[in-house]
């Protein structure tokens, strides 16, 4: 398996339509109280870590800039497009719900959002995404944190524990915490 950096990886806060089940892909809606809640408690864990001076680095997308700008309590970081979400084609702004209302087949044949955000009509896909994430992966030469998205951090989670697509599936997308990726194996810290 490659060798990577340790990285501290957030998913951004809570958002508006994350609370409605909503799909955002690269559509934006704005951080709830709560996600600004996520926020803060990212900012209190990586406080001792940020210490070090760690890379930072953020999705373009405005979720995760706004919760870059708590949790690195206002310090700079880098913005870079190959981390902003899977682009998910005609779901992009319906819910759940209405997915499996209008695409039914697709809907059933991925039940996991990583797969069915991948599956949908003009959206980017599989390969595309996985690409873009380790292209930016190998490019990291020293620890770094990464602020970013709940499927896009299923892919660097899963490359850097070096796990098959069908686990990178499998893995939960908290908000709030940080997931440590050092040495090939995942912990999560939560305040």
């Amino acid at each position: 398996m490659r060798s990577f950096p340790t990285i501290w990886f957030l998913r951004h806060g809570e958002t508006e339509w994350n609370a409605e089940r909503r799909i955002q892909g690269q559509l934006e809606s704005q951080l709830t109280e709560r996600g600004l809640l996520h926020a803060e408690a990212q900012k209190s864990i990586l406080s001792s870590i940020l210490a070090d001076d760690p890379a930072c680095y953020a999705s373009p997308l405005g979720r995760a800039q706004a919760t870059a700008e708590i949790a690195l309590d206002g310090g700079s970081f880098h913005t870079d497009e190959r981390l902003a979400e899977a682009q998910a084609g005609r779901f992009q702004g319906m819910t759940l719900p209405e997915v499996e209302r209008d695409y039914p087949e697709i809907y059933a044949a991925n039940p996991r959002h990583l797969d069915l955000f991948c599956a949908a009509p003009d959206g980017e896909g599989w390969q595309s995404l996985y690409d873009r994430t380790f292209d930016f992966l190998t490019e990291l030469e020293r620890p770094s944190v990464i602020i970013a998205h709940g499927l896009l951090g299923q892919v660097v989670r899963g490359i850097l524990c070096g796990l098959p697509r069908d686990e990178m599936a499998r893995l939960p997308n908290e908000q709030g915490c940080v997931y440590v990726l050092k040495a090939g194996a995942e912990t999560v810290l939560r305040r």
